[in-house]
């Protein structure tokens, strides 16, 4: 929460996604987020969420922080036009790569497009739990054919605790949770070096992304900045180079966090 381009409050959270929580959830977590700010009383609030592309969830998002912020002009926007506005970009293409994937374009005009963003049980591709899961079909796939697993398939066994591939399936087919299987991601990165199992995935995550990013650009027809976010491509160098050898376009790296542009974004709605 900031007032006159200063910082008066911070407070964190746990998620709240429209889209795939029970509304009780959510009513109940922004809630609590919202009455540590005490008697501070918002002129305007940008909430940038996982799921307010989907109508239905926008809306019911906008009624629920009308309903806990009365008075206060509200705006609701996908979590990706987030990362433009922290950039201070006003026409180009957000591109993420973090437990997910998504690309999200807008133009000066305010046109808007995504790319993905379909969850990691449909595709997500590029993104962490994506990056693991290939990684471990590469894996399988050598085990199948009784070729050597590699490095890459060693790194596994031991982050599993299995001690064969079959025992390695059973516990990657226990994984419920998406940021559990984006959590092994590192191994695919550490191993790209000397597995060419692990180089391959590498080099697809990056084409899938740059994929991502030219539907966008193609859709909207804009010739903007790709603003590089999310915690694996920001953090793992070789994901971030193969994106930029197949995207072939100007890339940026998103220096301040994504609620900035939440911030700024709420500001602008107090000068229309």
């Amino acid at each position: 929460m900031s007032a006159g381009g200063r910082i008066v409050a911070e407070v964190e959270g746990p998620g709240a996604n429209v889209a795939t929580l029970p509304p009780a959830a959510v009513n109940s977590r922004l809630t609590s987020v919202l009455a540590t700010f005490g008697p501070i009383h918002p002129g305007a609030c940008c909430a940038g969420s996982a799921g307010a592309e989907v109508p239905e969830g926008r809306v019911r998002l906008e009624k629920l922080l009308a309903s806990l912020l009365p008075g206060c002009r509200i705006s609701v926007v996908h979590d990706a036009r987030l990362v433009l506005a922290a950039a201070q970009v006003d026409e180009g293409i957000a591109l993420i790569s973090g437990t997910g994937s998504v690309a999200y374009g807008r133009t000066a005009d305010g046109r808007e497009a995504r790319a993905g963003g379909w969850g990691w049980g449909l595709g997500d591709d590029g993104g962490g739990a994506w990056i693991t899961r290939e990684g471990a079909r590469e894996v399988m796939r050598s085990a199948d054919s009784g070729e050597p697993l590699g490095e890459l398939g060693r790194r596994l066994l031991v982050a599993f605790a299995a001690r064969d591939t079959m025992e390695l399936l059973g516990k990657l087919n226990a994984i419920r949770e998406p940021m559990e299987w984006a959590a092994t991601a590192n191994i695919i990165f550490e191993t790209a070096g000397a597995d060419p199992a692990a180089q391959n995935v590498v080099r697809r995550a990056g084409s899938a992304l740059s994929d991502l990013a030219k539907s966008v650009r193609q859709s909207l027809g804009i010739d903007g900045p790709v603003v590089l976010a999310g915690g694996l491509l920001l953090n793992q160098s070789k994901l971030e180079h193969a994106v930029r050898e197949a995207l072939g376009s100007e890339c940026i790296r998103l220096t301040e966090p994504p609620v900035a542009g939440a911030v700024r974004l709420a500001e602008l709605e107090l000068t229309v």
